[in-house]
């Protein structure tokens, strides 16, 4: 195995100090962020020393290439953007920190998704559709990496999809932003110009995100192995679970445990660094 780790600015003796406490036979620069130990051993002091230098690890077979994917699957607020949409959409009522509450308990696993995202929605009845524009506009940022992230998966041939328990407004603006294939989620019905508090069609939840996923690998004849998704809370677990290769990115704990990796310091553009070309 290559213990490959990563930070914003990663210092020599904590890298030559991990690899004595791996027994890895060599130090592989992949970026100026990025590092792979070669031939490392696990141990379970790798958490600890990579959390006391700031830097993202991951354990990652030698031979696994990135074109040995063929599908990357991600979620969308607070991973691929840097906002909650919903959250800062109630905004415009007032009623952030009403709508931002549950949201964190949804994140959190400690509420159902169906019953948070309904409840959320219903508080934005009779706020003018252009909010979401406004929102997209003047609120919505990509996370560090994404679109580097993007470029990369793409000239390795691997296709993409946008999964969210968010909103088709934003997603479908992304898609074409950034060249998704696929993109799902949540349809916010409006009537007259104005947002009912309720969406239309099936809600997607976690396990419509598996769905999702399941659905367009076994399309594109792969297997889970083959699949790389990366997320941010509990409604995420069900995709992780059904994918190869999980990254969690600024993630709640719920999430964290089901990952392969973590990026608490590096941009998504982290998961290139990952696998060799």
């Amino acid at each position: 195995m290559s213990l490959v780790v990563q930070g914003l600015d990663v210092d020599n003796l904590a890298l030559k100090s991990l690899a004595k406490l791996t027994g890895a036979r060599a130090i592989e620069q992949i970026t100026p962020q990025a590092f792979r130990l070669c031939g490392a051993q696990s141990d379970p002091g790798v958490p600890t020393h990579c959390a006391h230098a700031a830097l993202d690890w991951a354990w990652v077979a030698e031979d696994r290439r990135l074109g040995d994917f063929g599908l990357f699957v991600t979620d969308m607020d607070s991973t691929l953007i840097n906002i909650e949409c919903i959250d800062e959409i109630a905004d415009m009522q007032g009623l952030k920190a009403q709508v931002a509450e549950i949201t964190e308990a949804a994140m959190r696993g400690e509420l159902d998704f169906r019953e948070s995202l309904t409840r959320r929605v219903a508080l934005l009845r009779g706020l003018p559709e252009d909010a979401l524009t406004k929102v997209y506009e003047q609120r919505l940022q990509l996370n560090p990496g994404a679109e580097r992230l993007m470029r990369g998966l793409k000239q390795a041939g691997i296709r993409t999809m946008l999964v969210s328990g968010g909103f088709t407004y934003f997603t479908e603006r992304l898609k074409q932003r950034l060249g998704f294939d696929y993109a799902w989620a949540n349809e916010l019905e409006v009537e007259g110009g104005y947002l009912t508090g309720r969406v239309t069609g099936d809600i997607v939840d976690g396990n419509a995100k598996a769905e999702h996923l399941e659905r367009t690998r076994d399309a594109l004849g792969l297997n889970a192995e083959q699949v790389i998704c990366a997320g941010d809370g509990a409604n995420d677990i069900p995709m992780f679970q059904a994918a190869g290769f999980g990254v969690a990115y600024r993630a709640k704990p719920v999430l964290r445990a089901e990952a392969n990796c973590c990026f608490d310091h590096v941009g998504l553009d982290g998961i290139l660094a990952l696998f060799p070309a």
